[in-house]
């Protein structure tokens, strides 16, 4: 780990000196160096950022898409209680999914951060802020979702408050995992749309890909509100709520991946802002 900061520090100098400049009035940065070594940088960054986030989607998907709907029952004690203790090695894959999910996460927003925050820096450092309290979310949910593994093997639990009560504690705590993963959901949306306007701004992707991230952010919030304040429409909604974040991440990973980013032509001059 110690490694990858290092490489980001030295990225974000580097790109930073080798791409970009303030004019002598100090208010417009200019693209100019497009020699080939640093024309390259940018786009290895993009497809870093890239390869971070296709882990986020596939380390996320797991634990959230397949391994927590396996374990987790609401309002059914005894069910959740079995499902933990019938695939112990399911509840512990999970509990490691969602953690390295979170550091490709942190490390998907740094590479998106130095890549993008010559367009507008407060907005750049909100992507981040809105991606650290996400991963701290997302790592505290972890340590519900293994201490439910705990009570359910550990006999001093079902010694102290029965079976039935042991049941109920690893419940409330896979309660606690699933509605923490809800709330986590305002930051998975909110991250997108300082990026969805820092991507339309900068040249750097096609503009629609901006647009339909900063949608993203509100189908994500609308999702969410439902789920907490109307549960009933929440669950009839949600299969269409999800179509346009699939649709805005899934654009973002494959551009990464495939284009890296757009080549700015000498001549192309980018408002500074901070």
């Amino acid at each position: 780990m110690q490694t990858g900061v290092e490489y980001f520090m030295w990225a974000q100098v580097r790109y930073h000196a080798a791409n970009t400049h303030r004019s002598r009035e100090g208010t417009e940065l200019n693209i100019t160096e497009l020699n080939g070594e640093v024309v390259s940088s940018p786009k290895r960054l993009a497809r870093i950022a890239g390869i971070f986030y296709l882990l986020v989607g596939i380390f996320g998907g797991f634990a959230e898409g397949f391994a927590d709907p396996k374990l987790y029952v609401a309002g059914n004690a005894t069910a959740t209680a079995g499902n933990v203790l019938a695939d112990l090695g399911l509840v512990r894959m999970s509990v490691v999914a969602h953690l390295v999910d979170a550091v490709f996460f942190v490390l998907t927003a740094m590479a998106l951060y130095i890549l993008l925050q010559h367009v507008h820096k407060s907005m750049a450092r909100a992507m981040l802020v809105f991606v650290a309290v996400a991963v701290g979310i997302i790592t505290l949910n972890a340590v519900f979702q293994f201490e439910a593994l705990q009570v359910a093997t550990d006999a001093f639990y079902v010694t102290a408050f029965g079976a039935a009560g042991s049941n109920a504690l690893v419940l409330l705590l896979l309660d606690i995992q699933h509605y923490g993963t809800l709330a986590a959901q305002v930051f998975f949306g909110l991250w997108l749309a300082p990026l969805g306007y820092l991507a339309y701004k900068s040249g750097l992707f096609p503009k629609w890909l901006g647009v339909v991230l900063v949608a993203a952010t509100v189908c994500y919030l609308v999702d969410l509100l439902a789920a907490f304040l109307f549960p009933d429409l929440a669950r009839q909604i949600h299969p269409f709520v999800v179509i346009v974040p699939a649709i805005a991440e899934i654009w973002m990973v494959l551009y990464l991946l495939v284009v890296g980013v757009r080549t700015v032509k000498p001549d192309t001059r980018i408002p500074a802002a901070s």
